[in-house]
């Protein structure tokens, strides 16, 4: 994998876009830390590519959650406490 400055990115675009071909994900870094991946794509396949890099977030976002869970011990809540937080909040809803 590549990896590009913005800087490079801005003064040789036309450079990088060519190079998609041969290497097909690039990583734009800003100072030194990743920001963006630029992935190569077909007009056929847009959709899928969206829809792939929006479930792998997804499955991110899950596992990140499950971590801070058992990071706060909350992992070891029973269904009683679950069922009562919710009957909590919905109250707090109005519902």
């Amino acid at each position: 994998m590549r990896f590009i400055s913005v800087r490079e990115l801005r003064s040789r675009s036309a450079d990088v876009w060519r190079q998609l071909a041969e290497e097909p994900d690039v990583v734009v870094t800003s100072n030194g830390k990743p920001v963006a991946i630029l992935s190569a794509v077909s007009s056929a396949g847009v959709e899928e590519s969206l829809s792939a890099l929006r479930r792998a977030r997804a499955i991110a976002a899950v596992e990140a959650m499950q971590s801070q869970s058992v990071a706060a011990g909350k992992h070891r809540l029973g269904q009683a406490v679950i069922q009562d937080e919710i009957a909590a909040v919905r109250k707090g809803r109005g519902k």
